[in-house]
């Protein structure tokens, strides 16, 4: 690793990927200066025993406080989710004292940021094949490594868009819930489920924001509300940067797929759970966006 490029926190560059030591590092260092809003939690282990942790940002309130979940970096080679994690705790954190809007949020709702969910195969990204997507777990005597951990949850595994074959992208481990890091966010979702109303896993590329299913055409029991509180978030992000975000569910506008934690997270119960796939759009740049 190279020797730290920033002091403190006030250099920190949100604007270029960082590795995971720099990384842990940050979370470190802003559960130290935000003490007041922002604690670190340790999670679970990865595959090659390396800890994860989420942020919970929150603000000291009587409320008894609804939660929104977040995850980013579930795929390795998808670099701009982990930045975009940091870019969001940051922006919260800097504005929370002078921003009404913030704060009204942060006295009836939590945080939970898991920044990379996905650290064993960001990492390999880093040191080894940039457009790795899986984890990094062995499967058949070391023949083939990694599984596809948005294809391992418990919804309907293995039965669309994914593959048993552990050579392959969607390889979807040897059983639901098989991985480590899967388990890991899977336990601790269940046990806070009735108190999250929003489960919110952040992907690149194509500038959509999916809503269950992906292993059916079935819809969600509210799926006009879905719809609709998606189609907000799409105006206002073409508002703000003139982007445009296509609204739907994973089969009708994306592809099928079974074992997403998304749809996971909505067969439980979380009312409200998307994916979103942030930019590009561009083919040529793809997950590799500057």
């Amino acid at each position: 690793m190279d020797k730290t490029p920033w002091r403190n926190l006030e250099t920190y560059p949100y604007n270029r990927y960082h590795p995971m030591g720099e990384i842990y590092q940050w979370m470190s260092q802003i559960s130290e200066k935000y003490t007041e809003v922002v604690t670190q939690h340790f999670l679970g282990m990865t595959y090659e025993t390396r800890p994860m942790y989420y942020l919970k940002i929150s603000l000291p309130s009587n409320n008894h406080k609804k939660i929104i979940w977040m995850d980013c970096g579930i795929h390795a080679r998808e670099w701009i989710a982990p930045a975009f994690c940091q870019w969001f705790v940051k922006e919260i954190l800097q504005n929370y004292k002078d921003n009404s809007k913030i704060r009204r949020f942060l006295t009836k709702l939590d945080f939970y940021v898991l920044p990379v969910f996905n650290i064993d195969g960001y990492i390999y990204t880093w040191t080894t094949d940039r457009l790795w997507r899986k984890s990094r777990s062995s499967h058949d005597n070391g023949k083939c490594f990694g599984t596809d951990l948005n294809r391992n949850f418990n919804a309907s595994w293995c039965s669309i868009g994914a593959s048993k074959n552990c050579q392959d992208l969607t390889f979807c481990g040897t059983g639901p819930v098989s991985e480590p890091e899967t388990k890991a966010v899977a336990s601790f979702i269940e046990k806070k489920k009735e108190d999250i109303v929003c489960f919110l896993t952040m992907h690149s590329y194509g500038q959509l924001i999916l809503l269950p299913y992906g292993y059916t055409k079935n819809k969600a029991s509210n799926h006009e509300e879905l719809i609709q509180v998606g189609q907000k978030a799409a105006t206002a992000l073409k508002a703000k940067h003139g982007t445009n975000y296509k609204v739907g569910s994973s089969v009708d506008i994306l592809y099928a797929t079974s074992g997403s934690s998304r749809d996971w997270a909505r067969d439980i119960g979380i009312p409200f759970s998307y994916t979103f796939e942030l930019r590009d759009n561009v083919l040529e740049r793809g997950h590799l966006p500057p």
